[in-house]
């Protein structure tokens, strides 16, 4: 049962598998004044697919922020509109705008930085 539960949690992170739902996150994430973070993968890509745990537990260590994951063979313009081009990627939003990006698959480092931006933009809101 609590392996069950725990896979229901898991699904803090939303999953984006085409243009059209890509638009449709875009628009609320410009009016929902929360900190977002975006992951563009692939199935493909070992180490965007290696990265997935550490970033579904960001998610759940971090419930003040949306979580996206973004296929980018499904969501290319969008992809290609931000300016990615290697995976994984993650980038960190406010209001629709990248103030961050990590390039790679490095735990650590995507714990950091994820961190630092959820915080400073809770911080910020005063909460």
């Amino acid at each position: 049962m609590a392996k069950k539960n725990k896979e229901m949690v898991k699904s803090r992170v939303s999953w984006v598998n085409s243009e059209k739902s890509w638009e449709s996150f875009l628009l609320r994430v410009k009016t929902l004044n929360l900190p977002v973070v975006v992951h563009f993968t692939a199935t493909w890509c070992m180490p965007s697919v290696a990265m997935n745990p550490f970033f579904d537990d960001l998610a759940l260590n971090n419930p003040c922020a949306l979580f996206l994951r973004v296929d980018m063979d499904e969501v290319l313009n969008g992809a290609k509109q931000l300016r990615v081009t290697a995976m994984p990627t993650f980038l960190m939003m406010n209001n629709g705008v990248i103030v961050d990006k990590l390039v790679g698959a490095n735990p650590q480092e995507m714990q950091k930085t994820v961190g630092n931006f959820v915080q400073l933009n809770y911080a910020k809101e005063g909460r």
